[in-house]
């Protein structure tokens, strides 16, 4: 009888536990059974931010190179010891006198980290110095870059990324982020197209081998000269008659000189003549301050996570080694700062590498726990810096890098999350709402794989459909 009893309890367990539906945990771990990560790298952090509780985790501690999900560590940390009303300043100011409408001296533009800066916020600037009477300008024309150290491209970086505007020449004199746009027109069959550049007041030196053929069969390649570290433009191959225009961007190396020849050739447009050269040099501590361009934070964070502007972020980790060390700010001292954020949400530094802001260098390791816990802090423990950084995250489905995926609910306008992608590695790490109304965080990276992100992508658009379809 006992024997009976004992097997009626054993077949009612295992009816239940076959009828039992399948948890989070157990949806997630199957899309891992899958073979493409046989061959590579996955690490899942999800919680519960408002029940307070773990919902999945997977080699939450595995050092893993972030991507762009750098830029979360990035711009978490400017959020928490620059704040929301910082300002990048960009100063036009002189020494010498002003006689009449002549300066008697030299006039300098001081670069202060702004990433967005233009050339139509620099033609603003001129019209205002127009303004304050000034017609003739008997020095030199100074591009001041002394608040960052001299070293232009971050450790790590790729050579051979070399001329893409992903990878920038710094400076903290920055301006059309740090690159100009190659516009090149089709003109008669057989001739050379037309080459052009935006912004017009711009003339580098290009060499135009492309020819103009037939039908829209275009074989167009525009770049410059950067194995010889040269700006020189190099436009071959060929248009064809009935392509629309080609703008392509290229990045430039010697960007102060950029922005001196910029600044030169709006102040003639303006009227205003310059005498002298144009060259880099400190600014005294007495010059006299005419004019300053402002732009806050809160308006680059947006550019920077939803667009994943790598010379923004780069901009932001030396803005915050300037605030804290002074002149000669360097992605060294910017990540001291980010490490003393790790250290208060109460993780060890020495645990990760962390080398630039922007997730470009392929030095980084950090872990999704570490990501993860950055974004339960200020979930919990910044609350208005918090909304600035969850609306500054790309939206599934709507905007920034996240526009084209997502496209059905429940991650579509629900998932606010910063994306990453280098060479093998793909990274995901933001916030959603789940059916049930909680809020989640998560961070999730895939790396050491072969060919496109697309794969790792669909994985991480699935675990997120996952969490957002929790409803108990």
């Amino acid at each position: 009888m006992k024997k009976l009893i004992v097997s009626l309890l054993l077949f009612t367990t295992t009816l239940f536990s076959q009828t039992d539906p399948f948890t989070t945990a157990d949806d997630i771990d199957l899309l891992l059974k899958d073979d493409f990560f046989q061959g590579c790298q996955l690490a899942v952090d999800a919680y519960d931010l408002t029940a307070k509780e773990i919902i999945y985790r997977h080699n939450k501690k595995l050092l893993m190179r972030p991507a762009s999900n750098m830029k979360i560590l990035t711009t978490s940390t400017a959020l928490y010891f620059l704040g929301s009303d910082f300002t990048f300043k960009t100063i036009i100011a002189h020494d010498g006198e002003i006689d009449d409408s002549v300066l008697v001296g030299n006039l300098y533009f001081i670069g202060g980290f702004d990433p967005d800066f233009t050339s139509e916020d620099l033609d603003t600037m001129i019209m205002q110095l127009k303004d304050e009477g000034i017609a003739k300008i008997e020095g030199n024309l100074y591009g001041d870059v002394s608040k960052m150290d001299s070293l232009y491209w971050g450790n790590g970086w790729m050579w051979d990324d070399d001329p893409a505007t992903d990878f920038p020449y710094m400076t903290p004199l920055v301006i059309n982020d740090a690159a100009v746009k190659v516009v090149v027109k089709p003109t008669t069959v057989g001739n050379k197209p037309e080459v052009s550049f935006i912004p017009d007041l711009f003339k580098p030196k290009f060499i135009n081998n492309a020819v103009t053929v037939k039908g829209d069969s275009s074989d167009l390649a525009v770049t410059r000269d950067w194995l010889h570290n040269s700006d020189k433009i190099i436009v071959r191959d060929s248009v064809g008659i009935d392509d629309e225009p080609d703008t392509t961007a290229i990045n430039l190396s010697r960007t102060n000189n950029y922005f001196l020849s910029l600044a030169r050739a709006t102040l003639e447009k303006h009227g205003i003549t310059v005498k002298g050269k144009c060259d880099t040099s400190t600014a005294p501590e007495d010059v006299e301050v005419l004019i300053e361009h402002e732009r806050p934070f809160s308006e680059v964070i947006v550019n920077l996570n939803k667009t994943s502007d790598n010379l923004s972020a780069e901009m932001t980790l030396r803005a915050l080694a300037y605030q804290f060390n002074g002149k000669g700010a360097s992605a060294k001292e910017g990540v001291k700062i980010i490490d003393s954020l790790i250290t208060i949400v109460g993780l060890s530094q020495k645990d990760y590498r962390l080398v630039d802001g922007s997730g470009v260098s392929h030095y980084n390791l950090v872990t999704v726990e570490l990501l993860n816990e950055i974004l339960k802090y200020f979930y919990f423990e910044k609350e208005d810096l918090y909304q600035i950084l969850y609306d500054s995250f790309p939206i599934g489905g709507v905007d920034g890098t996240l526009k084209g995926r997502m496209k059905e609910p429940p991650t579509y306008e629900n998932v606010h999350a910063k994306t990453g992608t280098l060479s093998a590695v793909s990274s995901l790490a933001g916030y959603l709402t789940a059916k049930n109304g909680h809020m989640i965080s998560f961070s999730i990276n895939t790396q050491s794989f072969v060919g496109s992100a697309r794969t790792a992508r669909d994985f991480q658009d699935k675990i997120c459909e996952i969490l957002a379809n929790i409803d108990d």
